[in-house]
């Protein structure tokens, strides 16, 4: 005891224990919470699209009854056939492939050149023109004017009524030019320094370090074409040939309400028409429709999560 030396201002070793033994105990009870958070979230979350398989795959007179969780109960491909059996569905979803990768592919590169010459300080109209921008995201001229807009510019019952109007976005062009202010200007002035163009800054440095907020704003541009029906309903309904996969299974979805007078339920089906309308009804061709819609855009989200998270906060920072 005598040769003990005690450093002054040090602590008791039970205040040390203590707090020691809490340092330990709190980060336990948060990681356990957390995880039953998640779970639960999880759960939540991937329920009713789970659900929605099970009825996809169940037979509709057997769906009426209830009681569907995890696993059907009664298994049958009819829901499926009964979305299937009009030829126009697989035209339809060639022609929802490319409107979707043109939309997503030009809207990145145009809205991207937008933003980059935007975010230059000494481009001097770059104030205004985003003024005039951002002005579109509050006022919009409607329905009827937008109709006779796409009239004059001839786009009615074409391709590329689909593509021209998302070329550019008012929205992604704002956040992408956040994400460029984030972007060290000594990159810019070394490439300038080696004779570097606007255009070969802007393609060999900043294009590909936006990758992550540039992923992020192609899978909303992606998600957005894919699932739109209204203007092939509005532009092009016409002409069945540019006739797009959400519009048909839209068709098909009203049609579905009343099952007697459905002939692609029947026919397509391969059984008798009050064979079908036992098998299918509007609740199980509702069920089809959503997991055909939606397996697409489920296939390619995995290759973009890893930038989405990234452009998210990153894109959301302020100058």
């Amino acid at each position: 005891m005598g040769n003990q030396t005690i450093t002054p201002g040090a602590a008791p070793a039970a205040a040390i224990y203590k707090r020691n033994g809490k340092s330990r105990t709190e980060p336990i009870l948060f990681h356990t919470f957390n995880a039953l958070f998640m779970i639960a979230l999880v759960v939540v979350t991937l329920y009713p699209f789970l659900n929605t398989i099970v009825v996809s795959f169940n037979a509709g007179n057997d769906t009426i009854r209830g009681g569907l969780y995890l696993w059907p109960r009664q298994f049958t491909l009819q829901n499926y056939k009964a979305v299937f059996a009009s030829g126009t569905i697989y035209d339809a979803f060639l022609i929802s492939v490319a409107r979707t990768v043109l939309s997503t592919v030009l809207n990145i590169f145009l809205t991207t050149m937008l933003a980059y010459t935007l975010s230059r300080r000494e481009y001097v109209f770059r104030k205004p023109i985003t003024l005039i921008f951002v002005l579109t995201m509050y006022f919009n001229a409607g329905l009827i004017p937008g109709y006779f807009l796409m009239k004059d510019l001839h786009l009615i019952n074409t391709f590329w009524v689909y593509v021209v109007p998302s070329m550019i976005s008012a929205f992604n062009m704002i956040v992408i030019r956040t994400y460029i202010g984030t972007i060290p200007e000594s990159l810019v002035e070394s490439a300038k320094i080696d004779g570097a163009g606007e255009f070969k800054i802007f393609w060999r440095i900043i294009f590909p370090l936006c990758k992550p907020v540039l992923a992020t704003i192609a899978l909303f541009v992606a998600v957005g074409a894919w699932n739109s029906w209204f203007d092939a309903f509005l532009f092009t309904s016409s002409r069945q040939e540019l006739s797009t996969l959400q519009y048909e299974l839209m068709k098909l979805l009203s049609s579905s309400m009343n099952a007697n007078s459905n002939p692609a339920v029947a026919n397509g089906a391969g059984m008798t028409q009050e064979a079908a309308v036992s098998m299918v009804t509007p609740l199980s061709i509702r069920a089809a429709v959503t997991i055909v819609a939606s397996v697409p855009i489920l296939l390619v989200y995995p290759f973009m999560q890893k930038y989405f998270v990234v452009g998210l906060n990153v894109g959301s920072v302020k100058e």
